[in-house]
């Protein structure tokens, strides 16, 4: 069978489901807002308990990390990300959940080439060209902008 793109893209059009696009992002709205709202929660409910502002962040952080790592483990994250869309994975529990589920996936091989080499697998490339555009950013300012 030989096609053209354009008779291959329209065969394709024809053939998938439409994306329900506004339910989609309603729902990822939502449900990032849901957890940014529980980040603010968790925020104020440390800072009454006494910890100063800079320390209720990082105990939000933490706390918002260890809930991602376990819902992916009881694999509750993969069911609410499969109806929330993108609403899970921009806040921090998407990172934790792009470290935990390829390091459970991957136990089964070892803790050395199946956990520790697998555990950044999705996460390793963000963070390997995060902290580079920071090293770029941080020396461009401080070459053309120091005082």
């Amino acid at each position: 069978m030989d096609m053209t793109n354009k008779q291959y893209q329209d065969y394709v059009n024809s053939k998938a489901k439409p994306s329900p696009i506004w339910k989609n992002m309603l729902w990822a709205f939502c449900t990032g807002g849901a957890i940014c709202t529980l980040g603010q929660g968790l925020l104020e409910g440390y800072r009454a308990m006494g910890l100063e502002e800079e320390m209720a962040g990082c105990a939000v952080s933490v706390t918002l990390i260890f809930a991602a790592a376990l819902a992916t483990g009881l694999g509750v994250f993969d069911r609410l990300a499969k109806h929330a869309g993108a609403g899970t994975l921009v806040p921090i529990t998407g990172f934790a959940n792009s470290v935990a589920a390829p390091a459970l996936e991957f136990k089964s091989e070892g803790l050395v080439t199946g956990v520790g080499a697998k555990m950044f697998i999705i996460a390793g490339p963000v963070l390997v060209y995060g902290i580079g555009a920071s090293v770029i950013y941080g020396l461009v300012l401080r070459l053309f902008f120091s005082g």
